[in-house]
């Protein structure tokens, strides 16, 4: 193995260990965010209001399109979003109406 070789698969390391890194971060505040999201659905349902909040989501979208600097384009950012939107959607429903189905939009 060459030393340019050796020094390819060592930048490669490191790449990854940052990348474990700001995955455990990902994971730390995915958790938070549904955290948050339960608080808020346990008041919507005192209020009896919907889970689904399609103008509330709609905004998420666009603030983060247009707060979004690259290199991932707007759509990777919207679906990234929507599957975070709804599986904590998902989690309200299950935490916060056990007997309905976890399924539902």
């Amino acid at each position: 193995m060459s030393e340019s070789s050796s020094e390819i698969r060592a930048a490669i390391t490191a790449f990854r260990e940052e990348i474990d890194r700001l995955d455990s971060e990902l994971l730390t505040i995915f958790n938070r965010r549904a955290t948050l999201a339960l608080q808020i659905g346990r008041i919507k349902k005192t209020l009896q209001l919907p889970v689904y909040d399609p103008s509330r989501e709609k905004r998420i979208f666009e603030r983060m399109q247009r707060d979004n600097p690259g290199p991932l384009e707007d759509g990777a950012i919207v679906r990234l979003f929507e599957r975070v939107i709804d599986e904590s959607r998902r989690l309200e429903r299950i935490m916060t109406h056990p007997g309905e189905n976890a399924e539902k939009g």
